[in-house]
């Protein structure tokens, strides 16, 4: 790391063109922070399934190892689902991080439970597993959707913020939630207008917005020098492996 710049990688875990908008992540950009991005080669079209979480995987591990290679100090899976953060993990050696857990965790320190809002039906066993696997189930009061695809997101905005800012409500008022979760990074910039809505209603209740949470995250990290541990996340033995172009050419940089 650059003694005055940390780089950050945000990796979009999908092919589609302008899901994205480059112009958000720079607004979080700062003195002694550059975030740049990419999109994967080969994957899903948009993730709302384990299905599209697996194909998108290959990808991620593909783009987390160029950036590694050149010379990026952290990377950041751009969806809330995690996908492929495990093996990426293994893969790398400088620190990633996934927005779910990310902001999970920050959750969990600032809430006595919190509720997640997200896009479909589909997503809630994915987020529901995710929740067991960091730990903070106890926490979770419920897990609200808006019915809204994730391509579908642009179409309306007015339409999905009040999509959003209802379910909130219903999660404080009946679920019990002193704090809300954006639960798709495809929401980025929508934090504070929804809490404007809950506000409203008389809510004064805190929610967290996935990506610009763990931007600050990792660049925390990356400035102090912390990584995961290799020793839970081995590096594993090379193999021969079949297929997978775009990560076999990775692996080799």
């Amino acid at each position: 790391m650059n003694a005055e710049s940390t780089h950050l990688r945000v990796i979009t875990p999908v092919i589609t063109e302008g899901l994205r908008d480059i112009a958000d992540l720079r607004a979080l950009q700062g003195p002694g922070l550059r975030i740049s991005h990419t999109l994967l080669k080969e994957g899903p079209s948009s993730i709302e399934s384990v299905f599209e979480e697996m194909l998108a995987a290959p990808g991620v591990v593909a783009e987390g190892l160029r950036a590694q290679a050149e010379g990026c100090d952290g990377i950041i899976i751009d969806c809330f689902g995690d996908p492929g953060l495990q093996a990426a993990r293994e893969m790398l050696s400088i620190p990633v991080f996934g927005p779910g857990q990310a902001s999970m965790h920050m959750a969990g320190m600032l809430s006595q439970r919190f509720s997640i809002v997200t896009v479909l039906e589909s997503v809630r066993p994915m987020l529901t597993d995710l929740a067991h696997r960091y730990g903070v189930s106890g926490l979770l009061a419920s897990i609200r959707v808006i019915d809204i695809p994730v391509l579908a997101l642009s179409t309306d905005p007015g339409s999905l913020l009040q999509a959003m800012a209802t379910e909130a409500c219903r999660a404080v008022r009946d679920d019990g939630a002193d704090l809300i979760v954006l639960g798709c990074t495809g929401f980025l910039g929508c934090a504070e207008a929804v809490a404007a809505e809950l506000k409203k209603q008389g809510l004064d209740v805190p929610v967290i917005d996935p990506i610009p949470t763990t931007v600050r995250m990792a660049q925390a990290a990356a400035q102090a020098g912390l990584r995961h541990g290799k020793r839970g996340w081995p590096t594993p033995t090379v193999k021969p492996i079949g297929g997978f172009a775009q990560l076999q050419a990775a692996m080799n940089l």
